[in-house]
C-alpha cells in the first residue's frame, strides 16, 4: 500500500509500486538527497555521474543539448554550458505557455552569468530564452530524468509522462536526428532487473545509463515512438499544460 500523497499514483499500479520501492531504498540508504518522494530524486554522486557522462564520445561530439530541469541533473547541464553546448531546458513540468528555455554559454558569458547560476532551475527561468517547440535546432544528446532503469534501455520517470510528452512531440517536429542519444544519470540503486520495467508504446528506452560507478550503453531492442500518441493523453494533462491543446491542433493540422 502507497501511502504518499503521490501526485500521479493509480496511473498503472506496477508502476507505482516499482517507483515506491525506489524511493524507499534511496531514503533507507542515505543515497538521496533532499525531496525523494514523489520526483526525480537527487543523489549522492550526482557529480560523478555527469564527469562519467562527459567523458563518453557521444558528449563530447554534441554542439545541441536537451536535459530535463530537475536537481539531480544539475551538474550535467552545468558540465554542457561549461563545454560550450547549447542547451535546452523544459519549464518545469511544461507549466507555461512557452514550453522551452535556451541557454547558450556564449550570451551568458558575455552577459556575466555564472554557469552555475544558470544550470539550476531558477536561473534558468531567469537567464534562459523562452522558445517554442517549432523554434528548436536538433538536438544530438537528450538527458532525461528516471526514477527507475533497466540495463535493457527500460526507464521510468516519477509519473507525470512529461519527458515521453517532449520526445513525441520532438519526433512530430522533426528535432530528434538519427543519430540522437537518449541518456540519464542515476544512482546505482535505481538500476533494476529488466523484467522490472516493461515500456508502452509511447515511452523512449535509453540509449546509456550513467551511474556514478558505471557507464551502461542499453543497445536497447525497444522501438523508439513515432510520435505523440494522442489517445494515451489524460484530460488532466491537457488542463495541466497550457500549450497542449493548440499544439496538438497545429500537428494535426500540418
Amino acid at each position: 500500500m502507497i501511502n504518499k500523497n503521490l501526485r500521479w499514483a493509480g496511473r498503472n499500479s506496477a508502476k507505482d509500486q516499482l517507483r515506491a520501492s525506489i524511493w524507499s531504498a534511496l531514503e533507507e540508504s542515505g543515497a538521496g538527497i533532499g525531496k525523494i518522494w514523489d520526483s526525480i530524486p537527487n543523489f549522492v554522486g550526482a557529480e560523478a555521474a555527469a564527469e562519467r557522462l562527459a567523458q563518453l564520445p557521444i558528449w563530447q561530439a554534441a554542439n545541441v543539448v536537451k536535459s530535463n530541469p530537475d536537481t539531480p541533473q544539475i551538474p550535467v547541464r552545468y558540465r554542457a554550458l561549461r563545454d560550450g553546448k547549447l542547451l535546452y531546458m523544459p519549464v518545469p513540468e511544461l507549466a507555461q505557455e512557452f514550453p522551452f528555455l535556451l541557454l547558450d554559454p556564449a550570451k551568458l558569458s558575455a552577459q556575466g552569468i555564472p554557469f552555475e547560476e544558470a544550470a539550476r532551475k531558477e536561473g534558468a527561468l531567469k537567464y534562459g530564452q523562452r522558445v517554442q517547440f517549432s523554434d528548436m535546432l536538433p538536438m544530438d544528446l537528450l538527458v532525461v530524468g528516471c526514477v527507475a532503469v533497466g540495463r535493457d534501455g527500460g526507464r521510468t520517470g516519477k509519473g507525470g509522462g512529461f519527458a515521453d510528452l517532449e520526445l513525441g512531440i520532438f519526433r512530430e517536429v522533426g528535432t530528434i536526428p538519427p543519430h540522437a542519444n537518449l541518456v540519464t544519470t542515476v544512482h546505482d540503486l535505481q538500476v533494476v532487473d529488466d523484467e522490472r520495467l516493461t515500456l508502452q508504446t509511447h515511452d523512449s528506452p535509453l540509449d546509456w545509463i550513467v551511474t556514478p560507478t558505471e557507464v551502461i550503453e542499453t543497445y536497447t531492442s525497444y522501438p523508439q515512438p513515432k510520435g505523440v500518441y494522442w489517445d494515451t493523453i489524460l484530460e488532466e494533462q491537457y488542463a495541466a499544460i497550457p500549450f497542449l491543446r493548440t499544439l496538438r491542433e497545429q500537428l494535426e493540422g500540418k
